[in-house]
């Protein structure tokens, strides 16, 4: 017998008195819900392990658990096979314009430095690596093996993700969040907060930084400060390539996720226009990448 979403939060054994269940929109690889009882208010998430995706539930779990215990994320309160349930925070969701601003960006980069360096001190068990390279290669073996209507793209897209690679080395590691979209920074008037897991694990600092930048629109001026922030001290052109390197990998893997998405989701989603959306911006970046001054 299929027990709904509804019947198996409500079947749980944490909640004090009724409850209220509603959905929460966004969720590109979970299903999300409000739920309050008479004491406190929760975010439920379902979401089975994706392996296509490299998406681990256990590790999300981990994850989840050490940003908690860091202080950047909230806490978890129960967890179940393909069942999350953490504390609500009353918070609101940042835009990408406001991600973009110097005063926002002073908040946001202590976030990551966070996430980066102080993540690893909590976490416990067998922790993963999200190293984009591979991610990027695992996608473009997956959708050959689907037959994807990109088929034709693939070898030039992995060409290319070979020279990216070589160009971002030498590689410092550091704890990633990988998915920094506005979407998954939350500010509750005091402080800001990360949230959303899926896919952390060990990788460059770089990759974050890119990513941050390509999900939000930085200009090249934005992207100047991001780093200076970050590393505390300006960048010299060698650093600007491999930063440029990672930017372009970000958005590359974005845009196979997506193609893998169109084969792969049940998701209600314009996957198609996504992937579209992203090639085009992957393309604008590594023309810039390939035409920027080389010291």
């Amino acid at each position: 017998m299929v027990t709904s979403p509804e019947d198996r939060i409500s079947g749980l054994d944490i909640w004090s008195g009724p409850v209220r269940i509603a959905p929460l929109d966004g969720g590109m690889t979970n299903r999300n819900y409000l739920v309050q009882d008479s004491a406190r208010r929760c975010v439920v998430r379902f979401g089975d392990d994706i392996p296509v995706h490299h998406i681990s539930r256990a590790n999300e779990l981990a994850a989840s658990r050490a940003a908690h215990a860091a202080g950047i994320s909230p806490a978890v309160v129960h967890a179940a096979p393909g069942m999350l349930v953490l504390d609500y925070i009353e918070a609101r969701t940042l835009k990408a314009e406001e991600v973009r601003q110097p005063q926002m960006l002073a908040r946001i980069v202590p976030l990551i430095r966070a996430c980066h360096h102080d993540i690893p001190k909590y976490f416990r068990g067998p922790a993963m690596i999200f190293w984009v390279f591979h991610v990027i290669r695992d996608y473009a073996a997956s959708l050959a093996d689907s037959g994807s209507r990109h088929m034709t793209l693939l070898p030039s897209l992995v060409a290319k993700a070979e020279g990216l690679e070589q160009a971002a080395g030498p590689f410092d590691f550091a704890f990633g969040h990988n998915d920094l979209l506005a979407a998954n920074i939350l500010d509750d008037g005091k402080r800001l907060w990360l949230i959303d897991w899926d896919y952390a694990g060990f990788n460059t600092p770089l990759f974050d930084l890119g990513g941050l930048a390509s999900n939000n629109g930085f200009s090249a001026d934005d992207e100047r400060v991001l780093l200076e922030t970050y590393f505390d001290t300006a960048q010299g052109e060698a650093q600007m390539r491999r930063y440029r390197a990672m930017k372009c990998a970000s958005l590359l893997r974005e845009t196979l996720w997506s193609m893998i998405s169109e084969i792969h989701s049940a998701i209600h989603f314009d996957y198609s226009a996504y992937t579209v959306e992203n090639l085009a911006r992957f393309n604008e970046a590594y023309y810039i990448f390939q035409h920027a001054v080389r010291t």
